[in-house]
């Protein structure tokens, strides 16, 4: 059962199928998301399947909470298999490891990452090595590659079949990861790995413990460690801890990932974001993200105190990201990629069968921990959706008190208002309206300067945008412009090195004499139109604890004018 779970799953649906599914590179639900709303028209269809890839987003979440939890965890219960007197120490060497790992993110992973390579390298030869040796000693368990007997069990024992799913389930815990990092590797050298030394080590290992296990029964209670001889107990302990330590570091840097790409893509609010290298824009650093979920982890550890117990929590989060993923591809291959929809259905309907057995057998576990996950994974879908709306909600609110820029432009024309030397840059979300900050400022300071500049930024549903497509400048007149300014949902919104850029295209800026004027609402909650009272509060609550789009957009400060009103939702 888990040599075709990793096969069907990993090597067929993932590898040879989604993997195709990139958007510009990029991999990830995220990145499917944005490809299955470029392929629906209808907007119906394409709210609630883009609403269903968000919620995959969310459970990652969950799926980000867990895997360091259960791995390290997993990994140090290798000492109480050296000798139980150990066994009270495993839970806090657990905390002790984790808390190290969540410490070391604010340097980066930059000065530590080149030791992942040739420790997952040595990993994944002892897993084979240790396996291979096992089954020289009992050859039969290769009887398993014959499907028969997968297709035997499922059909004389179903009920046993079923549940076993559940545990099956996790040998391929890591394929949304493996498809989500993409980008950041290429699909052709994660297949090549996969196919070529992955798969090959993680087969060679389940078979040697499914051999162990006929040789001894007995060696049920820890399969993988009893697979060593006891001299090598310790230094395996060792490299599971680092193996593990590793895949962590993996789902929590995907979490700042997707995180940024929220941010841009309208999902969440502007969080403090850290550049840990000045090599690699892909590594970054948030720090709300890495303490919440330090806390959420530790509670783990600490409230189910073994592996086995956060298996239960572990499995509902993969299977549903499964089952989001097979329906997402079906509109991909039929609407992008116009393959034939009957060829289409003939693919995805024996993998939609799959990974609902899964997701059915994980649903058996809900109240032994599996309600975790689909906690934390609705908590985030309504935070992101919230946002998300509340923006909608707020941007028409402020589009009803303004007028469109070049009704404005037409009146100062004629009743021109006194101008004052220098540049004065408006932030607003809407391109071809007046900002509020530009009208409140002519109110009160009965001023305009002498060159002002109308900036829009705007984010693509794709990774990043060429250079040669960031700008788009329109002169409006009076001396007034229109700046359009387009990033990819990967990439970082720099003001200052956009006004360089400017420069470039003809519209110098010079910093000491521009002044940036920002609005800043107060938002009222309301009974109008619109959201649910409670929605309302909370995304007032998320936009209180927002980054300033000033500090968000690296603006110096010292060149900042915020002016402030009042908008009721």
């Amino acid at each position: 059962m888990i040599f075709w779970a990793i096969t069907i799953i990993v090597t067929l649906k993932y590898v040879t199928l989604i993997m195709r599914a990139d958007n510009h590179g990029e991999g990830g639900i995220m990145a499917l998301t944005a490809l299955v709303s470029r392929g629906l028209s209808e907007r119906r269809a394409r709210w609630w399947l883009v609403g269903l890839g968000i919620f995959g987003a969310a459970m990652f979440y969950g799926d980000g909470m867990i895997t360091p939890a259960i791995s390290v965890l997993s990994a140090v219960e290798g000492l109480d298999v050296m000798t139980p007197a150990l066994k009270p120490y495993v839970v806090p060497v657990t905390l002790v490891v984790l808390i190290g790992l969540f410490s070391i993110q604010r340097h980066g992973t930059a000065s530590v990452g080149v030791l992942f390579g040739p420790v997952v390298c040595v990993w994944f030869g002892v897993l084979a090595l240790l396996g291979a040796i096992e089954i020289a000693q009992n050859p039969a368990v290769l009887a398993a590659l014959n499907p028969a007997y997968a297709f035997g069990f499922l059909t004389g024992n179903p009920l046993a079949a079923f549940l076993s799913l559940g545990a099956v389930v996790l040998a391929v815990t890591g394929t949304e990861a493996l498809y989500a990092d993409m980008g950041h590797f290429g699909a052709v050298p994660i297949r090549r790995a996969w196919l070529f030394f992955v798969l090959p080590a993680l087969v060679l290992n389940y078979f040697g413990q499914g051999a162990l296990i006929i040789h001894d029964p007995a060696a049920i209670k820890n399969p993988f460690y009893l697979l060593a001889p006891d001299w090598a107990l310790l230094p395996l302990v060792v490299l599971a801890t680092c193996a593990t330590v590793i895949a962590s570091q993996a789902v929590i840097s995907g979490a700042f990932s997707l995180t940024r790409q929220a941010i841009q893509m309208g999902y969440c609010p502007r969080l403090t974001i850290t550049h840990t290298s000045d090599r690699q824009i892909g590594q970054i650093y948030v720090p709300f993200i890495n303490w919440t979920l330090l806390g959420a982890v530790m509670l783990l550890v600490i409230g189910f105190q073994t592996s086995s117990n956060l298996a239960a929590a572990y499995g509902i989060a993969v299977t549903m990201a499964l089952t989001i993923d097979s329906l997402l591809i079906y509109v991909v291959l039929t609407r992008l990629w116009r393959w034939n929809r009957f060829g289409a259905l003939a693919i995805v309907v024996p993998l939609l069968t799959i990974d609902v057995m899964f997701l059915s057998s994980n649903a058996l576990k809900v109240l032994q921990g599996g309600w975790f996950p689909i906690a934390i994974g609705t908590a985030a879908f309504t935070l992101l959706t919230t946002w998300k709306r509340g923006r909608a909600i707020l941007l028409g609110r402020l589009n009803e008190e303004t007028m469109p820029a070049e009704l404005f432009i037409l009146s100062i024309t004629e009743s021109p208002p006194l101008r004052v030397p220098g540049t004065a840059v408006f932030l607003t979300s809407t391109e071809g309206r007046v900002p509020h900050a530009l009208l409140h400022n002519l109110k009160h300071n009965k001023v305009l300067h002498e060159r002002v500049v109308l900036l829009t930024l705007k984010t693509r549903d794709i990774p990043a945008v060429p250079l040669a497509n960031r700008l788009k400048i329109r002169d409006l007149g009076c001396n007034f412009h229109q700046i359009e300014a387009f990033y990819g949902f990967m990439e970082d919104q720099h003001i200052p090195a956009l006004l360089d850029e400017c420069g470039r295209r003809g519209i110098a800026f010079d910093m000491m004499d521009t002044s940036f004027f920002a609005s800043r609402e107060t938002l009222i909650p309301s009974v109008a139109p619109g959201m649910a009272l409670w929605r309302e509060k909370l995304f007032v609550s998320m936009s209180k604890n927002a980054t300033k789009a000033t500090e968000y957009f690296r603006i110096p400060t010292n060149r900042v004018v915020e002016l402030g009103t009042q908008i009721e939702l």
